[in-house]
């Protein structure tokens, strides 16, 4: 292998995660210009709501009852040698609401809803069916992008919320039946420890996680190419992709919340 080629490819692989970002930076300008558009139709927008929101509520409230419980179970085999067992509320709240609501959250969505946005766009490119949308004259930002990603960045408060009245729920369940937790006690740790604001910090990562995996499954969807094997492809990029994108905006998040806490 001489100079030239190994240059050239080296080249290649530095250029291919700048092109990425500066496409992906431009295909989202594209998409909030189709947000902000008054003429989008609402019909869609439910559509995506119902979709994102009430079809994901089942795996949520399912998925907060075993996280709760099993942090209840956790915690209080360790807040029963300090003879704090009354902490376990508070201790699943504060979790739940800043940290594993919305990313368990996050995942459990993207891995639904964010692959099917992903596979449905895909396929309409395969079979070139946005193309004729443009020859129609009709936007596919506008059509296509811009509901999924409001309807994912509105719902996925909501869930998270769900998530964690749910995890709490569970983790009292376990507090009161195996640890034999005052309910009344129980509530005030929780009133003590956990404040709204660790909700509200919650609920703006779901909101920045919501729109993380909406943005790069519509864009896979849009770039992929290669019939049937090309949307499965893309589709795959489309979760592993909002997977590490969601957990280094965590991080970013959560020191920046931090660091204007303090």
């Amino acid at each position: 292998m001489n100079t030239t080629t190994v240059i050239s490819k080296f080249g290649k692989i530095t250029l291919f995660p700048i092109n990425s970002l500066q496409s992906f930076s431009t295909f989202c300008k594209s998409a909030f210009m189709g947000m902000i558009n008054p003429t989008i139709k609402m019909r869609l927008l439910f559509q995506q709501l119902e979709f994102v929101g009430n079809q994901s509520f089942g795996i949520i409230l399912l998925a907060g009852s075993m996280v709760g419980a099993i942090f209840g179970i956790q915690l209080g085999i360790i807040f029963k040698i300090f003879g704090a067992e009354s902490m376990i509320g508070a201790a699943a709240g504060f979790g739940l609401s800043r940290e594993l609501a919305p990313v368990i959250g996050g995942f459990l969505v993207t891995g639904r809803a964010g692959s099917a946005m992903a596979a449905e766009l895909g396929t309409m490119r395969v079979n070139e069916q946005i193309d004729a949308m443009r020859v129609m004259a009709v936007n596919p930002y506008n059509y296509l992008v811009a509901p999924r990603v409001i309807a994912a960045i509105l719902m996925m408060p909501i869930l998270v919320i769900f998530f964690v009245v749910s995890g709490v729920l569970a983790s009292f369940i376990i507090a009161s039946t195996f640890y034999q937790v005052d309910t009344a006690e129980f509530l005030a740790k929780i009133q003590w420890v956990v404040a709204p604001k660790d909700l509200f910090d919650g609920c703006v990562k779901a909101t920045v996680f919501g729109f993380i995996f909406s943005t790069i499954g519509c864009y896979q969807g849009f770039n992929a190419s290669g019939g049937a094997k090309g949307v499965g492809e893309a589709t795959t990029k489309a979760v592993v992709i909002s997977y590490v994108a969601i957990l280094s905006a965590d991080y970013f998040i959560t020191y920046l919340q931090f660091y204007i806490s303090s």
